[in-house]
């Protein structure tokens, strides 16, 4: 399967992609570069020997934080008796990129050689690449054998230090060192590039590490080895799930940043766009890892619980009670050059909000918790009635207050054609997506019990339960299509249905708001061939008219969907159709090295051999990793009750056993067993 070639280092939301050689080189498919709080610092990291290019022989993933290229200088037809190699070991963390260098000299004479690192900077924010437009000053200086790489924009400034543990020539454009090296013997040297964010005082705000010796590399190896000793022990006959399992935990980790005031870890949303605070996809994470990492929940609570809405403000769309959907630290985010700072533009994250809180409690039994969270869990519950109805008819809608900046599609379908009718057309104004709908049904129904047993408010819990039943009958008279069998992927502002065939549906499954006459006509929709590609369920149907195999919200498989949509689908009891999903997306996996990316094409399993990778997806992205372990959680039907946690494996042919030991939860550590139907 022929992939991009490029490399990845990251912790949190400092990351480097180079290409396979380790250099960062100006490219047209890939964003290059080195970012830290969504800035380029370097958009030049280029690595010679006597002017020649290297060429990588092997690159070793050490961790994902650190990696190591064998190179050997010269066109690649020309590696047979290559007189030097050259070792790169970088690493991240800290705010602090180190890359060790090594030189080998294999001949039986001392050799003379000019290493030179060209180094650059465009400064440019992650979400301009396409077009970058400077509305600051960059400018270079060279100082005591130290680069310094400089924007300025009015009272911002961000800095690239670059240094090297032996003495070179540092000029404006890089370093060079003109070594000798003896017959048979090794050069090296460290180079480090630290980053600034200044204030105005001068001072870094985030306090980066200004030390020598790989600040947090080792800590950041134990936090790993920490992390994955605290979750469950997986042990199957499936190495497709073996595989997708650990890479999960390990993304999981590697995407986790501090989030809140608190110094909290919360998980970036993915790599290289959305590496930030993104509302719905820290929720929906949170929802999926919850059984096997509960600890990654508390912090995203306290970070939307922080920022949650108090004002009317259009620029941000922010409303009293509403949870963000998007917080970026970038330049451009705050300039306002786009809404981003933070921004509330998402119609389902408060909702979801509610629904995290809850199911955290069902698992943890964290009463502290959730009293903690009750302030903030009833605004979000107001907001759903007093701001999310926009229309006045009960429903959850939306509709962008920012015309210049602001989203006009404001689910998690939300690009600008991710919701349109089964011709084709796009609808203008207000609009009310199926999936919405559900989960203002679910958070309500959660609200209620909380409010019952944890609150102490009966009467809350009443009025949300008659809201929740309102809803859920209305709505399935009103985006029913009979005449089809499927719900419409929304309602129109004239309260007419926008009719698409979507993937959407299956979130209704998930939350419970289907009734149960017609659970079995959207599961013959969900996994029917216009929707069902045999790899997974397609975000659009097949044949309608905005339909593309790699249309980003119109075709192409997410498997945070699939997930979702496999756990609704077993609890409506449909056990071997949420088989087959969660074994078809474990077999994608194992074409992705066990890391699903944010979604791939939706073209028919007849016609690949393998999932074809969309090109814009993220990789890592955290709501995918957390699609593997539901989709765990799925197949041996885990589902807390009380002080009890049930188990009800299903699992589909060819998959074999699955044992999943020290399960976390309210009642301690319990062990869950499965086996396949052909077992």
């Amino acid at each position: 399967m022929k992939r991009l070639a490029y490399t990845s280092i990251f912790d949190g939301n400092l990351f480097m992609l180079s290409d396979a050689n380790g250099d960062i080189l100006p490219s047209a498919e890939l964003p290059t570069g080195l970012f830290n709080d969504d800035m380029r610092y370097l958009s030049r990291w280029n690595l010679t020997v006597d002017g020649q290019q290297l060429h990588a022989l092997s690159v070793d993933d050490l961790q994902y934080f650190e990696s190591r290229f064998f190179l050997v200088p010269g066109e690649p037809t020309h590696y047979v008796d290559a007189n030097l190699t050259i070792i790169r070991q970088r690493s991240v963390s800290g705010g602090v990129f180190l890359e060790h260098l090594t030189v080998l000299n294999h001949q039986n004479v001392p050799v003379e050689i000019a290493i030179r690192l060209d180094i650059g900077t465009d400064f440019a924010d992650i979400t301009e690449l396409g077009d970058v437009r400077k509305l600051g000053k960059i400018h270079t200086e060279v100082e005591d054998g130290t680069l310094r790489l400089i924007y300025r924009r009015e009272r911002m400034r961000r800095e690239a230090v670059v240094s090297s543990s032996t003495a070179g020539v540092v000029d404006t454009h890089g370093m060079t060192f003109t070594v000798r090296i003896a017959a048979h013997g090794a050069w090296e040297t460290t180079v480090k590039a630290v980053f600034w964010t200044r204030s105005t005082e001068g001072r870094d705000i985030r306090e980066a590490a200004s030390v020598y010796d790989a600040p947090g590399v080792v800590e950041l190896g134990q936090v790993l080895d920490e992390w994955l000793a605290s979750a469950p022990i997986l042990t199957c006959d499936s190495a497709a799930l073996a595989q997708a399992y650990r890479r999960s935990l390990i993304d999981l980790e590697a995407l986790r940043f501090i989030g809140n005031a608190r110094g909290e870890l919360v998980p970036a949303a993915g790599l290289p766009w959305l590496m930030n605070l993104f509302g719905r996809d820290s929720i929906i994470t949170c929802l999926q890892a919850l059984p096997f990492t509960p600890q990654i929940v508390p912090g995203v609570l306290h970070a939307l619980a922080d920022l949650q809405g108090t004002r009317f403000n259009d620029f941000g769309e922010e409303e009293p009670g509403k949870i963000l959907q998007e917080f970026r630290y970038s330049e451009r985010a705050g300039f306002e050059d786009i809404a981003a700072c933070p921004y509330y533009g998402g119609a389902d994250t408060t909702p979801l909000f509610v629904v995290l809180l809850d199911e955290y409690h069902r698992w943890t039994g964290d009463d502290e918790s959730a009293r903690e969270m009750e302030f903030h869990a009833r605004r979000a519950l107001d907001w759903i009635d007093a701001y999310g109805d926009l229309m006045g008819d009960g429903f959850l809608w939306y509709a962008r207050r920012n015309e210049r900046l602001g989203r006009p599609n404001q689910c998690w379908k939300d690009s600008a054609d991710g919701v349109s009718y089964r011709d084709g057309r796009l609808p203008t104004g207000p609009r009310a997506t199926c999936e919405l709908q559900g989960y203002a049904y679910d958070a309500k129904r959660r609200g209620a019990r909380l409010a019952r047993d944890v609150w102490g408010d009966p009467d809350l819990a009443e009025r949300l339960e008659r809201s929740a039943d309102a809803l859920r009958r209305r709505f399935n008279d009103e985006f029913w299509i009979a005449e089809r069998g499927y719900f419409a992927l929304g309602m129109d502002a004239d309260g007419g249905l926008i009719d698409a065939c979507a993937s959407n549906m299956g979130h209704l499954l998930w939350s419970g708001i289907v009734e149960e006459d017609k659970a079995g006509q959207v599961v013959g929709h969900l996994m029917g061939p216009r929707l069902f590609s045999g790899w997974g369920i397609r975000s659009l149907a097949e044949g309608e008219g905005r339909y593309s195999p790699v249309g980003y919200h119109n075709g192409s498989v997410w498997p945070f969907d699939n997930s979702l949509i496999a756990l609704g689908m077993r609890r409506y009891g449909f056990d071997d159709e949420s088989a087959c999903l969660a074994g078809a997306m474990i077999d994608a996996a194992s074409f992705f090295e066990g890391r699903l990316p944010g979604s791939f094409a939706g073209y028919d399993r007849s016609l690949t051999k393998y999932p074809v990778q969309y090109p814009a997806a993220c990789s890592p992205q955290s709501w995918s990793a957390g699609a593997v372990l539901m989709l765990l959680r799925t197949l041996l039907g885990l589902q807390p009750k009380g002080d009890r946690l049930i188990v009800r494996p299903h699992l589909p042919a060819g998959i074999g056993r699955i044992e999943l030991l020290d399960i976390p939860g309210r009642w301690g550590l319990i062990d869950a067993f499965g086996l396949g139907h052909d077992g």
